[in-house]
């Protein structure tokens, strides 16, 4: 059993998948610091300096001056500023992965089926499958025509 998780894990595409998880968080971040620190404060300032981060709604009823204020009273909250943030994120992860994809798509190129001579023939006298060089057929022992 162990050999056999030992194959298993050895495995190109198990090593291939584990790369890509690394990878794919390490890439997450960066997009998520791009969204929160690059592309959010803009619209932010576009939708009259409003900071997505800090949108939430109490469900208590009461008001707080942010979602750390009414964490710390232990009201809960429903942080749709953040989920916002979120969405965004994803799209932009997904966006980037699209055109990842679609680039990759582009560099393979299909080989071209290159036309591969037969190396067997059919005897025209017991129609076997034989060498295409064969003079003789080794199972009838038939004489056989060049232009066979």
């Amino acid at each position: 059993m162990i050999k056999e998780f030992k194959e298993f894990a050895m495995r190109g595409s198990v090593i291939d998948l584990a790369i890509g998880i690394i990878i794919g968080g390490a890439f997450g971040k960066i997009v998520t610091s791009f969204v929160n620190d690059i592309l959010m404060p803009p619209i932010g300032m576009l939708t009259g300096k409003i900071d997505f981060s800090s949108l939430f709604i109490s469900l208590n009823g009461r008001s707080y001056a942010s979602i750390k204020a009414a964490k710390d009273a232990g009201a809960a909250t429903i942080n749709y500023g953040l989920f916002i943030s979120n969405v965004i994120d994803f799209v932009f992860v997904a966006f980037a992965v699209f055109l990842l994809v679609r680039q990759i798509n582009r560099l393979k190129r299909e080989e071209p089926v290159a036309a591969v001579e037969p190396d067997t023939k059919e005897c025209a006298f017991c129609a076997s499958a034989i060498p295409v060089k064969a003079k003789r057929c080794p199972l009838c022992t038939s004489q056989l025509e060049e232009s066979v």
